[in-house]
C-alpha cells in the first residue's frame, strides 16, 4: 500500500486535476468530491490490492483519518452539521470525469483528452531522478477483458458497445490461441540500456484499444509523442507482431523520431527477400550476392541450446557479417545512406575487387564471382533508400549474439504485465473492473500502472540501499539465483 502522500504526490505532479476540473460542467452546487481527491482515492484503493469498484474507492476515502478526510473534502460541512461523502457522490463525479476525456462518438480508440490525461498521470508517478535512467523501451500488448458479456449471436447490442473479439496466447499446449471480448492494453516499460546501469521498470506509456483496431498503429503516436515532452526515444525493444505491421505503421514513424529498433523478425520476414541493385536483402541488411544461402537462412537461438550450439550459432552468424555490405554514412533528412562493397571493406576476398585479394586468407573468399556483375559489385558505393529496408533494419544483425543479448531486456514488457496481472497484486482478470467503456478502464489501467509504478520505485530503493550497505562491509552487490525449468521437465526427470 502506497501512502496517501505519494498519490497526492503523483496527482499534482500531473497537473491532470485542474484540467480535468475545467473540463467539467459547473452544476447548481459545489461538488464536494473533486477531481483532485478522486485520484488519489482511485490509487489508495487500488494500491490496498482492491479491485477497481467504485465502492472501494469511495471505502478508502472514507476510512481516512478525520483530519485527511476534512482537508480533502471528504467530510464537508454543510448547513445542518458535517456531511460525509456518499457513494453517489463518488460515482457522480467519475462519470464526469469519464464523459469529458471521453469521445462524444466512441469509437474503440482512445480520445487525445483522456491519452494526455494518462500519459500525465504515467509521467509523474516516474521521479525525477530516475527519468533519465534508461531511455530504452520494451513494449507489448496483451489482453485486458470487459466485464460486459459478448453480444447475441443472433444480433444485438450488449453493454459495452466499444468492446470487441480478440486473440490472445495462454500458453496451453493443446491450443494456442483463444478468443475474448474485451481490448488490447499496450505498455512500454523502461528496460536497462545496453552497457548502461541497472534501472528500474517503470510503465512510461500505455494506451487501451478496442480489439477491432491494431494496437500496433494505435500505440505509436503515443511513443513517437514522447519526444515533444522532453522525452528523447533510445532503444525499442518489440517482438515480431510488431515489425511484422507495415513500416509505416510502426517502423517508419519510430526511427523519424529517433528511436532505434530491435526487434524479432517474423519468420515471414526472415531470409533472403528479394535484391537491390543486385545485393540480397536478408533480415533487415544486404548482403554480397556470393554470400552462401544458409547463412542467411539461420533461425534465432533456441532456448533450449547448449553452450555449445549456442557458440556454433554465433559463429555462423559472425561470418555472415563479413558478406554484408558496410554502412559508410548515417541517414540523411530522406533516410538515404550509402553503403560499400564487403570486398571493398576489407572484409572479404573478391576477384572482382582486386585489392581484396591482397588480404590474409583468414577472410572467405568468393571462388565464383557472378558472371554479370552488377551495381553492388561495379560500384565504389550504393546509396540505399528508406523503402529499402524500411521494415526489417534494426541496430544489431539478425540474429547474432548481440541481438540476442539486446533482446533479451523485451522480457520487462511481460513482466510488467505479469505485475499487473498478479492476483496478489493486481488481476486484472474479468471482474476486475466491472465498468464498461474504454474510457473507465483505461482509467482506472493507468491508475493501476502508476500504482505498479510506486511499488517498483520502493522495491527498488530498498536494493540500492542494500547493496550501499554491502559495499561498505566491502562485500558485493547481492544478486538473485534464478533456475530455468522447462515444460518438459518434469516428465523428463528421472524418477526419485
Amino acid at each position: 500500500m502506497i501512502p496517501l502522500a505519494a498519490a497526492e504526490s503523483v496527482t499534482d505532479a500531473s497537473g491532470i486535476a485542474p484540467r480535468t476540473e475545467d473540463m467539467l460542467p459547473a452544476g447548481v452546487r459545489t461538488r464536494q468530491l473533486s477531481v483532485r481527491t478522486l485520484l488519489p482515492g482511485m490509487m489508495l484503493a487500488l494500491a490496498d490490492g482492491r479491485p477497481a469498484h467504485l465502492t472501494r474507492v469511495h471505502q478508502a476515502l472514507v476510512g481516512l483519518p478525520e483530519s485527511e478526510q476534512r482537508r480533502l473534502g471528504v467530510l464537508a460541512d454543510w448547513g445542518n452539521g458535517p456531511h460525509l461523502l456518499t457513494y453517489r457522490q463518488a460515482e457522480y463525479t467519475f462519470r464526469l470525469v469519464t464523459a469529458a476525456l471521453g469521445k462524444d462518438q466512441p469509437d474503440g480508440r482512445p480520445a487525445p483528452a483522456l491519452q494526455r490525461a494518462c500519459d500525465s498521470l504515467l509521467e509523474a508517478s516516474v521521479p525525477d531522478g530516475l527519468k533519465d535512467a534508461s531511455s530504452s523501451l520494451a513494449v507489448d500488448w496483451t489482453d485486458l477483458e470487459s466485464f460486459s458479456r459478448p453480444p447475441p449471436a443472433k444480433g444485438g447490442d450488449c453493454a459495452d458497445p466499444e468492446a470487441s473479439w480478440g486473440h490472445r496466447k495462454n500458453n496451453l499446449l493443446h491450443d494456442e490461441d483463444e478468443l475474448f471480448f474485451g481490448y488490447y492494453l499496450s505498455a512500454a516499460v523502461m528496460v536497462p540500456d545496453e552497457q548502461g546501469p541497472p534501472a528500474p521498470e517503470l510503465a512510461r506509456r500505455t494506451t487501451l484499444t478496442s480489439c477491432r483496431h491494431d494496437p500496433v498503429p494505435a500505440f505509436t503516436p503515443v511513443l513517437t509523442a514522447m519526444p515533444q515532452d522532453g522525452i528523447p526515444l533510445g532503444d525499442i525493444l518489440a517482438d515480431s507482431g510488431y515489425s511484422h505491421r507495415v513500416p509505416g505503421n510502426w517502423a517508419a514513424p519510430l526511427r523519424a523520431a529517433g528511436a532505434t529498433l530491435i526487434q524479432d523478425l517474423h519468420p515471414r520476414d526472415r531470409g533472403p527477400k528479394g535484391t537491390h541493385q543486385g545485393a540480397v536483402t536478408a533480415n533487415g541488411n544486404l548482403y554480397c550476392p556470393a554470400v552462401p544461402r544458409a547463412l542467411l537462412e539461420l533461425a534465432p537461438l533456441a532456448r533450449t541450446a547448449t553452450p555449445q550450439q549456442a557458440a556454433q550459432h554465433d559463429a555462423k552468424t559472425a561470418e555472415a557479417a563479413r558478406y554484408k555490405l558496410g554502412r559508410l554514412t548515417r541517414d540523411d533528412p530522406d533516410g538515404y545512406h550509402r553503403v560499400q562493397c564487403p570486398a571493398g571493406m576489407g572484409k572479404i576476398r573478391c576477384p572482382l575487387q582486386p585489392s581484396s585479394m591482397t588480404l590474409d586468407r583468414d577472410r572467405p573468399e568468393i571462388l565464383t564471382p557472378p558472371e554479370h556483375p552488377q551495381a553492388c559489385c561495379t560500384q565504389q558505393t550504393l546509396t540505399v533508400p528508406a523503402d529499402a529496408l524500411a521494415k526489417t533494419a534494426q541496430k544489431h544483425d539478425y540474429p547474432s549474439a548481440a541481438w540476442r543479448r539486446s533482446y533479451a531486456r523485451r522480457s520487462g514488457a511481460e513482466r510488467g504485465f505479469a505485475t499487473v496481472k498478479d492476483p496478489a497484486a493486481g488481476d486484472i482478470s474479468r471482474g476486475w473492473c466491472r465498468l464498461t467503456g474504454l474510457a473507465p478502464l483505461m482509467l482506472f489501467t493507468t491508475v493501476l500502472l502508476a500504482v505498479r509504478n510506486q511499488r517498483m520505485i520502493t522495491a527498488w530503493n530498498s536494493r540500492q540501499e542494500e547493496n550501499q550497505r554491502r559495499t561498505a562491509k566491502g562485500l558485493p552487490p547481492k544478486t538473485r539465483r534464478r533456475r530455468r525449468k522447462t515444460a518438459t521437465a518434469p516428465a523428463t526427470a528421472a524418477p526419485p
